[in-house]
């Protein structure tokens, strides 16, 4: 089964943190990547450029609209994803509380599959 790991943070965490300190997160976080595919449960990792470089899109009643970040509205920005191959949910959690970011973010767990249905 495939999990996903969302890294949720603070925005203004983020804007905030001191280089040092996010090289220090990052590096950890590249450690934890790169134990996950050496036990072969990492299918993909990425972190992701902040909102204020992010583009959101919407058509509502025909209507096309462009919104450039950052998102006031946003109490979270997703920072990073990994995708995880796991036998089961709980393989999953316990991953996830592993997660270095969890110290400083939240570390959301949702299996992937249709968003409709059984």
């Amino acid at each position: 089964m495939a999990f996903m790991l969302l890294i949720m943070e603070s925005g203004e965490q983020r804007r905030s943190r001191p280089k040092e300190e996010g090289r220090r997160a990052m590096d950890r976080m590249l450690r934890f990547s790169e134990d996950l595919k050496a036990r072969g449960v990492l299918k993909v990792s990425e972190s992701l450029r902040p909102d204020t470089e992010g583009v959101r899109l919407e058509v509502r009643g025909g209507k096309r609209t462009f919104s450039d970040g950052p998102f006031t509205e946003s109490k979270e920005i997703i920072g990073g994803i990994f995708l995880l191959e796991c036998r089961t949910r709980e393989e999953a959690l316990a991953i996830a509380n592993e997660c270095p970011a969890i110290e400083w973010a939240t570390v959301e767990v949702r299996e992937t599959g249709p968003c409709y249905g059984d």
